[in-house]
């Protein structure tokens, strides 16, 4: 082969590689906009929603969307950070009511208090539609709230209708698999990697067949896939899937920054460039530095006014992320090494995130990132043999 047609091929593909994931969302036509899979499912039935913000199609948010189309939705569901998407991390969402059309229905809170819906709530349903955008890390809460759905629905013989929608974090799969059971909890909630590498409708089959849920039981599960959509290709949520994930390249770098939240250290919540950052005000030999401010999704964020210090990530693309297919632990030993009072780096909430015990103590160590990540792979494998079965769409 010529030097030329070497040189030619290397720019084609990177010109192809780059364009494909600019322009992958404009092929992809996700559960909900796959209306012939589910609409005769819908006709004539009482329904009920859990949805948020991302829940569109048509440009529309999927209720009104259905209620246009002559459906009857009776009550709508919400999860962390409410229908809007609005709300703090952490926030209680309280109960309210969704007006469209003359139409008001009542919308139950799945967080706070209440993180599952009850029977009552399901007695005048017929069937229960998910669609809410994921990021594909297990610590995203919204997985908890479709696990919890799905047990009230099995516990009481309901529909689980999901509309699927791509995993941006793509078919990587890596971290810690959770297995301690007391360290189960709504952060972690069955016993799969942080980076998990499924779409949720994958994972709602993986639940069901698995029998994860309490009792052994299976819930009446219906899953509408995305259609030309794969695994391997980068896909941009068109609507921020919460308020501090908004753009591509903190989705990407989320896996790899959110178990600070176990720490002293921001992410840069109370700035315009949340999960593209970390840092605190005792930061050793940086010159980066952020300061947290008040905003809507961030009203009371860590180090509110301070000066904090640490390391820019913006300078990262989408793609060399995306490529990297895996935890970035060098933020985490950065940041702990960083740190001048190493005892009170970490709190009993890094447990929960991480799903063992075993990762603070190697950051304490000073273990080798390969070492660390030597200590997962019996797990990751294992867990890879059971993804193997409910992969939905194209994974290489």
């Amino acid at each position: 082969m010529s030097f030329l047609r070497l040189v030619f091929i290397l720019i084609f593909a990177t010109y192809f590689c780059s364009c494909s994931a600019n322009t992958y969302n404009d092929s992809i036509i996700v559960g909900a906009s796959d209306t012939a899979r589910y609409f005769s499912i819908l006709k004539n039935k009482k329904i009920a929603l859990l949805i948020n913000q991302t829940s569109v199609v048509n440009n529309q948010l999927l209720p009104e969307f259905l209620i246009d189309n002559k459906m009857e939705i009776c009550k709508i569901f919400s999860p962390e950070h409410g229908i809007k998407t609005n709300a703090d991390a952490g926030e209680k969402v309280n109960n309210e009511i969704y007006t469209y059309n003359n139409k008001s229905i009542p919308v139950v809170s799945l967080y706070g208090n209440k993180k599952q819906p009850s029977k009552q709530d399901l007695d005048s349903v017929d069937i229960v539609v998910f669609d809410i955008q994921d990021v594909g890390v297990r610590f995203y809460t919204y997985l908890s709230t479709m696990y919890y759905l799905m047990q009230t629905c099995a516990d009481n013989n309901k529909t689980l209708l999901v509309l699927d929608r791509p995993n941006p974090n793509g078919n990587y799969v890596d971290g810690p698999v959770l297995k301690d059971e007391k360290l189960k909890s709504f952060v972690g909630i069955v016993p799969i990697p942080i980076v998990h590498g499924c779409t949720l409708g994958e994972l709602a089959l993986m639940i069901n067949k698995e029998k994860w849920l309490k009792g052994d039981k299976e819930c009446i599960l219906n899953v509408v896939k995305n259609k030309n959509y794969s695994h391997n290709l980068l896909y941009e949520p068109p609507i921020a899937p919460s308020p501090n994930l908004k753009t591509i390249e903190s989705i990407l770098l989320y896996p790899s920054l959110c178990w600070f939240e176990g720490s002293i250290c921001s992410v840069g919540r109370g700035t315009d460039f949340p999960f593209r950052v970390y840092g605190f005000p005792s930061f050793k030999n940086s010159d980066f530095m952020f300061v947290p401010k008040s905003m809507p999704g961030a009203t009371n964020p860590m180090y509110l006014n301070d000066t904090c210090f640490g390391k820019d990530l913006r300078i990262l693309n989408k793609f060399e992320i995306f490529n990297q297919k895996k935890i970035n632990l060098f933020y985490l030993k950065d940041a702990y090494n960083s740190c001048p009072n190493k005892e009170k780096f970490f709190n009993n909430f890094f447990f929960k995130l991480a799903g063992n015990e075993e990762l603070k103590q190697q950051i304490i160590d000073n273990v080798e990132e390969n070492k660390i990540r030597d200590s997962w792979q019996k797990d990751l494998n294992e867990y890879l043999k059971i993804r193997e079965k409910y992969l939905l769409y194209e994974d290489f």
